[in-house]
């Protein structure tokens, strides 16, 4: 007999589905008060992973570089039943290479303003991208644990 917690969980296929669709992550860090920072953040996935970029010197960044647990969240849905999300815990890579942060901003960018490709963002996008790269540092989200539900599987 399985739980109900099984008859919801997302097959590997459907969580990497899930991600690819959404947009934002919530991303929660350990302050140094002990208290989790929570945070909304465009991504895109990188090799199965959540990544994303953001300024260097945010809180979220210094709460990081302290301890670098992390636990994500990505979810939609309205109604109970339409309910569906992925919940990552997991350790954060910061990422100062300015090539591998510019290759992160720039995929970032074309999944916010919802182009096929970083050209398509013009040369102010182009340009916003590079001037933005130089104040920020990438983080990729390295999972220890997954947790996923579709309440649309109970019906």
């Amino acid at each position: 007999m399985s739980s109900g917690r099984d008859q919801v969980k997302l097959s590997d296929e459907e969580v990497q589905g899930l991600l690819e669709e959404n947009l934002k992550v919530q991303v929660a860090a350990n302050g140094r008060d002990g208290f989790p920072h929570l945070t909304t953040l465009f991504y895109y996935v990188q090799d199965g992973r959540i990544a994303f970029w953001t300024y260097g010197r945010s809180q979220k960044i210094l709460n990081l570089e302290r301890d670098p647990r992390v636990t994500a969240l990505v979810e939609d849905g309205t109604d109970y039943f339409e309910l569906r999300g992925v919940s990552i815990e997991g350790r954060a890579e910061i990422v100062r290479d300015r090539d591998r942060i510019l290759e992160i901003g720039k995929a970032v960018s074309v999944r916010m303003f919802g182009v096929d490709s970083f050209e398509a963002l013009g040369e102010i996008g182009a340009q916003t991208v590079e001037k933005q790269a130089t104040k920020r540092v990438g983080v990729i989200i390295h999972p220890d644990r997954v947790a996923s539900w579709d309440h649309r599987k109970m019906t």
